[in-house]
């Protein structure tokens, strides 16, 4: 049952930064999601928050009874000035969150967010191919834009990266 009438999406707070914390290593420890194979450690991510608000770019958590289910969030997509319109997403659910629709409902904010910071196409590179990644984004409107094989290597397998893209400047309807 999805309970999406209770989930509160807002900017990140410094009180959400061991929420992260654990929500990250879990899918280190447990995911091809993300190729990291150590999970950063809270400190890092108060600097990582802290970095990416101060670039007036979002980070976002999905809250309901005051647990933090799930954050996103939008960085350039890479450091040269042409890539200032582009960003990249990244999304991350607390495992006994998933397939609750709080991963819709988080890029949907984040999409907004993003067009408000002033980025015009948003790219999705997603770790392992994942399915449910890759699933998630394309219910939001992103569309394939590549595949890198093989460039990933962790759990003793080979893993792909999938770009997934989604331009911004196009009316919601229209995607």
């Amino acid at each position: 049952m999805t309970r999406l009438a209770d989930l509160t999406i807002r900017p990140a707070l410094a009180s959400d930064v061991q929420a992260v914390c654990d929500i990250y290593a879990f899918h280190v420890a447990h995911s091809t999601a993300t190729f990291d194979t150590v999970a950063p450690d809270a400190a890092t991510w108060a600097e990582k928050i802290a970095a990416v608000t101060a670039r007036g770019w979002p980070f976002l958590v999905a809250e309901r009874d005051g647990a933090v289910l799930g954050y996103c969030y939008a960085t350039q997509f890479r450091d040269r000035a042409a890539y200032a319109r582009t960003c990249e997403d990244s999304i991350y659910i607390a495992e006994d969150a998933r397939g609750g629709g709080v991963g819709s409902a988080l890029v949907a904010a984040l999409v907004a967010a993003a067009q408000a910071s002033g980025f015009e196409q948003m790219i999705a590179v997603i770790g392992g191919g994942e399915p449910a990644s890759i699933a998630l984004h394309a219910k939001c409107g992103f569309v394939h834009a590549g595949r890198m094989r093989n460039v990933g290597f962790k759990f003793g397998r080979r893993l792909d990266t999938v770009y997934m893209q989604c331009d911004l400047t196009m009316e919601r309807h229209e995607r």
